[in-house]
């Protein structure tokens, strides 16, 4: 009788080894290291860069730990706090809501063209605050989710040190007047996107749900265009005058890899398509995919840019 429980906790030691290997130690990648800090070296700004190849292991941390403006990436963990509402029962996915007036958020929006009383699904206002970067969408949503308190403790709760809601947030004016909206670092902002697609956020099914909503993004003339259109990529970017920023995940042949990059304090304030903070992200994606699929040709189309 007494064999039974040795035997099985024999087993259970036996699988230990290739559990660990599932989740490979970090290890820094020092030729890649070196071909984005030769990207970074003029670059008028400060730069963090975090990048992980999820397969092996092999990383690259340029000031990944610096706090940076989120800018609109804090739509990921906006959305987060609305899942983790709507999985706790106190928010029904299905719900459809009546947009005010009164929610409007001055910018070129969707959901802020709005006409009082509109009625519209969750879902919808959810779908539009990822894919199109919606302000008047998110700021709801950010409502919704018990405001930026809710969303904290929830950033808290799950390891996330340095990320945090900072707008309309109690007790967060000082943080709003240098960060603006929310503030991250490259490493979190990446870990937090590796924690959806892995289904460890809220949980596998709303992982799942939000990993779709990431994969349908309509700003993809940045990151996403130094990356071929048929690999699925899970995405949010952000911009402000003097912060420019892009996390993003892709579903590489050769292995999945992530990757946040965040600039502040860029003396180039231009909204055109050559600013200086979306050309290195261009220029970081683009080293990126050639460094992890080098037997790729891909290259994008000539012109593309003027769509």
């Amino acid at each position: 009788m007494r064999l039974l429980p040795l035997f099985t906790g024999f087993l259970f030691l036996l699988c230990l080894p290739s559990v660990a290997q599932q989740v490979p130690k970090e290890k820094t990648d020092r030729q890649l290291t070196q071909k984005l800090l030769a990207l970074t070296k003029d670059f008028k700004g400060d730069v963090g860069i975090y990048v992980r190849h999820l397969k092996s292991g092999k990383t690259v941390a340029i000031n990944a730990d610096t706090l940076f403006p989120t800018a609109s990436m804090i739509k990921v963990p906006i959305m987060v706090g609305v899942f983790d509402k709507m999985e706790r029962g106190e928010l029904n996915p299905k719900t459809i809501l009546r947009y005010r007036d009164s929610l409007y958020y001055a910018g070129e929006d969707i959901v802020g063209n709005f006409k009082d009383s509109s009625t519209v699904a969750l879902g919808k206002i959810q779908m539009l605050s990822i894919t199109t970067s919606d302000n008047t969408a998110s700021l709801w949503l950010q409502q919704l989710a018990g405001t930026g308190t809710a969303i904290n403790i929830w950033l808290e709760k799950n390891g996330f040190t340095h990320t945090r809601m900072n707008s309309r947030t109690p007790g967060r004016r000082s943080n709003w007047e240098k960060y603006g909206w929310g503030q991250t670092t490259p490493r979190e902002m990446a870990t937090l996107v590796t924690m959806i697609r892995e289904g460890q956020a809220v949980s596998a099914t709303a992982s799942e749900r939000m990993y779709r909503n990431l994969g349908r993004i309509y700003v993809d003339d940045i990151a996403l265009s130094q990356i071929p259109p048929n690999v699925h990529t899970a995405s949010k970017q952000g911009a402000v005058n003097r912060s420019r920023s892009e996390v993003v995940l892709v579903n590489a042949p050769h292995g999945d890899y992530v990757f946040c990059i965040i600039t502040k304090n860029q003396q180039d304030e231009s909204w055109n398509y050559n600013n200086a903070g979306y050309a290195l992200i261009r220029a970081v994606s683009k080293t990126l995919w050639q460094h992890f699929e080098p037997k790729s040709d891909w290259k994008p189309a000539p012109g593309v840019e003027k769509y």
